[in-house]
């Protein structure tokens, strides 16, 4: 899991930076002549487009992600839980031994 969240925030990195580009595209769009600016605008313009489906392709994993973490912890609460009192009762025996061994 620590993985995918490091993926996400790569993802959310990159979409930062791409964020900061169009920013500086816009300033620098500005200060072009008018054929370049028009070159630039369509760029931003196809950025902006990509910009907006990556955060929506993100924001489906995401929720993908939260829903296959919650569907597994629900999966292994009951088994962990069962362990969980296998375990003490482990330890009730190893105690009920000690207790035993040294009464004689």
């Amino acid at each position: 899991m620590k993985d995918q969240k490091s993926k996400i925030s790569d993802i959310e990195e990159v979409l930062q930076e791409i964020g900061d580009k169009i920013e500086e595209l816009i300033a620098k769009g500005g200060e072009a002549g008018k054929e370049a600016k028009e070159e630039i605008e369509k760029k931003i313009s196809e950025l902006k487009e990509n910009k907006t489906t990556l955060e929506a392709e993100l924001k489906k994993g995401k929720e993908l992600l939260e829903k296959e973490f919650k569907e597994r912890k629900e999966e292994l609460d009951p088994k962990l839980q069962e362990s969980k009192g296998h375990l003490l009762e482990g330890f009730k025996q190893i105690g009920l031994a000690i207790k035993a061994l040294f009464t004689k």
